[in-house]
């Protein structure tokens, strides 16, 4: 009798144990809600905006990035700069540092992606230096591999004075030519707004806003992101104009960007 009661009671323990070792298994390999991810990256030259950040020279960049299953994120970037210690000796800047977060979701092809970033430029400024430090608010939606990207500046633009409320608009696309390559193009359109300091009109609408365009190749190979573009601007940049760079050079002027990454 006693053996007819403990064998079902064994069977029933062994059996029940593997069933919670299997519930365990599945929670163990569930995948986290949590997700994070690095990169790092050479190129030839920064250029955001189609406008060069380097004055040609060229750029080491990397960043670390989190996303939560749900839709928000946060990440941060930073680049080598010049530009601003290029257009005025008295400034010791070298460094762009940004952070940005928002929310970002899905449904099939479609998405949408809304949020804030923050770009900083640490360094030491003369006095009543205008900063470059930049908070812009973007808000995008994507189809397939087609974006569409409005950025609404909330302080001034990248130290020009008086030019809150400058916007971008900016539409990017790839199409995949097999073999892990991609054509990628972009188009975008800077406004910066007219500005007066101290009563004095410094600057008109159409003196610093300009169009910008980008068509070249994406690829992978060797564990490696590989990007060959070609970048152009009608941005002013002749003598005494918003995007001429201390020692001379249209900082708008088209060139070819070679540029190496991998993301981990």
């Amino acid at each position: 009798m006693l053996g007819r009661i403990l064998i079902p009671a064994l069977l029933a323990c062994v059996a029940s144990g593997g069933l919670a070792g299997h519930a365990a298994a599945q929670a163990a390999a569930a995948p986290s809600v949590h997700s994070f991810s690095g990169n790092l990256g050479l190129a030839s030259q920064y250029r955001y905006r189609g406008i060069a950040q380097t004055d040609g020279k060229p750029a080491l960049q990397g960043g670390f990035d989190y996303a939560h299953a749900d839709g928000p994120y946060a990440g941060t970037w930073a680049s080598n700069v010049g530009w601003l210690s290029d257009a005025d000796a008295r400034v010791g800047n070298s460094l762009e540092w940004d952070v940005y977060g928002g929310y970002r979701r899905s449904v099939g092809d479609l998405g949408y992606d809304a949020g804030l970033l923050y770009y900083g430029y640490p360094g030491r400024y003369p006095v009543a230096f205008n900063s470059p430090n930049t908070v812009e608010l973007y808000l995008a939606a994507s189809w397939k591999t087609l974006t569409l990207k409005y950025s609404h500046a909330l302080t001034d633009l990248f130290g020009f004075v008086d030019s809150r409320g400058a916007g971008y608009l900016d539409l990017a696309g790839s199409v995949d030519l097999g073999h892990g390559i991609a054509l990628v193009a972009h188009v975008g359109r800077q406004w910066v707004p007219a500005g007066s300091t101290g009563g004095i009109r410094v600057r008109a609408a159409r003196d610093c806003s300009y169009h910008d365009w980008r068509l070249g190749l994406s690829a992978q190979a060797v564990g490696l992101n590989w990007a060959l573009v070609y970048v152009d601007t009608d941005a002013r940049g002749g003598a005494g104009q918003c995007y001429r760079s201390a020692p001379g050079r249209d900082l708008g002027k088209g060139a070819l960007v070679l540029s190496v990454g991998k993301t981990f």
